[in-house]
């Protein structure tokens, strides 16, 4: 994905609070059935129900993340969750540095 990508994803406000609140996942969701929240992520049903919007518009939202390389998606059972991918998020912290 290229770099204009990449702000693009992060230009929307509600993607900005998702990526906040994955930080610290413990501090803003309820413990879930499946899956544990720092582990495997945060269910996106969770992730929806917190902004207030239909699971679809919140899948929208997630895939720009993850094909910006910002969150990665794991499946279990029926549901999708989400982690912050920090490795991604420090490189194109270093990006931004080198280019502004």
């Amino acid at each position: 994905m290229q770099e204009i990508d990449i702000i693009k994803a992060i230009a929307n406000e509600r993607r900005l609070q998702i990526l906040d609140w994955l930080k610290n996942p413990q501090a803003h969701f309820p413990p879930q059935t499946d899956g544990d929240l720092v582990e495997d992520g945060v269910c996106a049903i969770l992730i929806a129900e917190k902004l207030g919007l239909s699971p679809p518009t919140l899948s929208e939202h997630m895939r720009v993340l993850s094909q910006a390389g910002l969150v990665r998606p794991k499946r279990i059972k029926q549901w999708i969750f989400y982690k912050r991918d920090e490795e991604r998020i420090s490189a194109l912290k270093m990006l931004l540095q080198e280019r502004l």
